[in-house]
Formats: C-alpha cells, structure tokens, sequence
C-alpha cells in the first residue's frame, strides 16, 4: 500500500535554532537533527530531504500557523506543512509530563507523535493567493496598530488626569492629532495660561476646530482652570 507521505517531519522552532525530529513510515527508528534560522540552512535542509526521498510529499508539523519559519517553508513545493496548535501540544505534553515543563527535543517528539497518530484530525496548511496574504498581513498590523494607539492614548489620559486634567474635557479625542500638537505646545497649564487669547484661538482654527462658541468657551475654562498639581516632579 503507498503512503502518502514519504516521510514524517516534526519541528519545535525557535528564534535561532529549530530542533527536528523525522520518522519514514514503516520504520520504528526515528532521527533527530537541528536547523539554524537562516534561509541558508532551512534550504539546505529541505533540499536534502528532498533529494532522499525522490521529491515525494513530506509532512512537517510545527507549532505555529504563521511566522517567518511557516514562510520559509512554504515555498517547496515537496513540504506539507500541518500546524499544531499550541493548546493541543500543551495538553498533550502534559498528559505524559504533569509539570507541563518544556523541552525542545521532547517536544519534536511528541509533535511528532501527533502528526503520525492523529494527522487525521490536523488541517493541512493550504497556501492562500499573494493578494489575500497580502491582505491579511495589513489587517494583521493595522489592528497592531490600533492597540498601540490605544495602549498609547490611555497612558496619556492617565498622565493627564494626574496633572492636567482639563484638557480631557476640551478634546473629543484624546489621541487626535491635535491633541498631540496642543501638549507640544502648552504642556501644562502654567505655560496655556501665559498664552495670548487670540493665539490659542488662532491655533484651534488652523486646525479646522472653528467653532466659535467651543473656542469661546476652552478660552473661559483656561481662564479659570485651577492647577490639579503644582508638583515639580509630577508636572
């Protein structure tokens, strides 16, 4: 009966060195080996395993779906890249270790285990077009993004409530743009005080904010702010 995989492959990666671990079907004898993160030696790797086993399919299991090492080896054609989630490596791992204590070589091992006994229960990882990788890596960072900002925006109200907590009620938007530009200018109240009127009200119509009764009245708050700190060290 042909099986259809010439060979077994599990990969436990890392950020320098990944650590392998290949089984051909039929054999009980199982090989271990290493590969540094280089594009250099995962090429080399692939090619001699490609080269022993006459470009027939490899299954390669590892313990993720994306990531630089998924990318690499994507684009040889004769690797079939099965992923693992890192849920079910974990419980499996530890129904022979209770500890849950993480070793690399043991973990190709069982990651191996998992593709030789259970592949059935693991989806194959199906290259998507260039456009919709494309695609997903933009969505990818622009919700990256989105929680930086966010991460970002609530440090500053934090920091604001402590020493100028009026200019959250004079902004809509904390982490505008024009938020940014008005702490540049006017850290801390001291300094907006000292400002002429017709100054700060210039700079909210530079920016688009021309509503005269909302400048008329940031202008009356300024006016009467009272400092929430007059702590060196804080301010």
């Amino acid at each position: 009966m042909k099986t259809e995989f010439a060979a077994l492959v599990a990969i436990d990666w890392a950020d320098q060195e990944h650590v392998w671990m290949l089984a051909v079907p039929g054999s009980p004898k199982r090989e271990s080996g290493q590969i540094k993160h280089t594009p250099e030696s995962v090429d080399v790797w692939a090619a001699e395993l490609r080269q022993r086993f006459g470009g027939q399919p490899v299954a390669v299991a590892l313990e993720q779906s994306r990531g630089p090492l998924v990318f690499m080896l994507s684009k040889y054609e004769h690797l079939v890249i099965f992923p693992v989630h890192p849920t079910a490596l974990a419980n499996y791992r530890k129904s022979f270790r209770p500890s849950g204590a993480k070793d690399d070589p043991d973990d190709a091992g069982l990651l191996l285990d998992i593709l030789e006994l259970h592949r059935d229960k693991l989806r194959r990882l199906d290259p998507d077009t260039p456009e919709t990788r494309t695609l997903q890596f933009l969505v990818e960072e622009r919700r990256k993004l989105v929680g930086e900002k966010t991460r970002c925006t609530n440090r500053l109200r934090a920091h604001l409530k402590m020493y100028f907590p009026q200019v959250l009620g004079w902004f809509d938007e904390i982490g505008a743009p024009i938020v940014v530009e008005f702490l540049k200018r006017w850290p801390s109240l001291d300094k907006l005080q000292r400002a002429r009127p017709a100054t700060i009200e210039q700079f909210f119509i530079d920016r688009n904010s021309r509503s005269a009764e909302r400048i008329a009245e940031r202008l009356e708050q300024i006016r009467q702010a009272i400092p929430a700190t007059t702590d060196a060290a804080v301010l």
